[in-house]
């Protein structure tokens, strides 16, 4: 394919998958099941932090977060109070479970988790915006444990579940899948939650040549959504993820 076959190829897919059918099988369905902004953020950016592995795994423990908050994430952090959890995700246990809500109630008072993508005064854009945010919340007295948890992408990290976390806040279309409800970040600043189906597919498309999901791929990959679409970069998860995940494509 040349360019311009790719890019109407991609759009196709994007048109496929973005749609209200892509939440069943989704963490999205977690922050779906709200309507109020904070209680949106939080369980979105909750089970963004826990979405690796098994998507089914993933779901079934967002829900047993969101019965931990008594299905009130705003006022449960809001009135938080340190304490030890019944919970564990992998390598996420109830230690990490406490940090996070000690970090996110100091986050809302402080202005809240939109506030805290704000830009950074050195470094430009989303990668700025992530190491603003993740300055914010690890404060002390974060623990060292729990830094894991936290992409870092100063350190090569490709940020997959940040970068999917803001796809969710701020990208806005009529498709109904993303929220779009963030609108101090602009849409053209997203850039991929890359992944090993993302990248695979990437690469067999000729638009990835990096063998490592690491951020220097993320920003080659960014290279060149731009071009397809200067508005809206981050739609193409959705083509991306959909030809790994439900087409096969390696």
């Amino acid at each position: 394919m040349n360019k311009q076959q790719l890019i109407e190829y991609l759009d196709r897919k994007v048109v496929e998958y973005n749609k209200p059918d892509f939440i069943q099988s989704d963490p999205i369905q977690i922050p779906k099941q709200f309507s109020r902004k904070e209680d949106i953020e939080i369980s979105a950016f909750l089970i963004s932090t826990l979405a690796w592995g098994n998507r089914t795994a993933i779901i079934k423990s967002g829900q047993r977060l969101l019965e931990i908050m008594n299905f009130k994430p705003y006022e449960y952090v809001l009135n938080y109070e340190e304490q030890k959890h019944t919970f564990v995700h992998r390598t996420f246990n109830s230690d990490d479970l406490n940090a996070f809500f000690v970090s996110l109630q100091k986050i809302y008072q402080n202005g809240g988790l939109e506030k805290a993508f704000g830009l950074h005064p050195e470094i430009p854009g989303v990668q700025g915006r992530i190491v603003s945010f993740r300055n914010a919340f690890t404060q002390e007295p974060f623990p060292d444990r729990t830094h894991k948890h936290l992409a870092n992408p100063l350190k090569g990290s490709s940020a997959k579940r940040i970068n999917m976390f803001l796809r969710w806040m701020v990208r806005k279309d009529e498709s109904g899948v993303d929220f779009g409800i963030w609108e101090t970040i602009p849409m053209s600043e997203l850039h991929l939650p890359l992944d090993v189906h993302t990248g695979n597919v990437a690469r067999k498309l000729g638009i990835l040549t990096r063998t490592q999901n690491d951020w220097k791929s993320v920003a080659e990959i960014q290279e060149q959504l731009v071009q397809f679409d200067p508005e809206d970069p981050c739609k193409y998860d959705f083509a991306l993820f959909g030809l790994g995940v439900f087409e096969g494509v390696k």
